[in-house]
């Protein structure tokens, strides 16, 4: 059995990529949370670039790409692990 990662869950795993790295230009960890009945993980050391814009607001400094060192995605149901089609150049996408 496999696991088909949808856009959705591209989606919410950026977001919550986006959020553990803050404000930083390197990355390593994990971002575990729950999706559609599985548990899912993505561990992953990341190098994080950015570009500075400025506003009247203020000078903000979004992600324009993530290189990453080394990644692993994992899915978990009730039956254990699951093998899924996630692709980190997929996620870069949604960032």
């Amino acid at each position: 059995m496999s696991y088909s990662v949808s856009s959705a869950l591209y989606r919410e795993t950026a977001a919550r990529l986006a959020d553990a790295i803050d404000g930083g230009s390197y990355f390593s960890g994990s971002v575990r949370f729950d999706f559609d009945g599985m548990a899912c993980c993505l561990l992953a050391s990341v190098i994080v670039y950015r570009r500075r814009e400025i506003f009247p607001e203020g000078e903000f400094e979004p992600i324009v790409d993530l290189v990453p060192v080394w990644w692993e995605f994992h899915t978990v149901g009730e039956a254990g692990e699951v093998i899924n089609d996630f692709s980190f150049s997929e996620l870069k996408a949604y960032i």
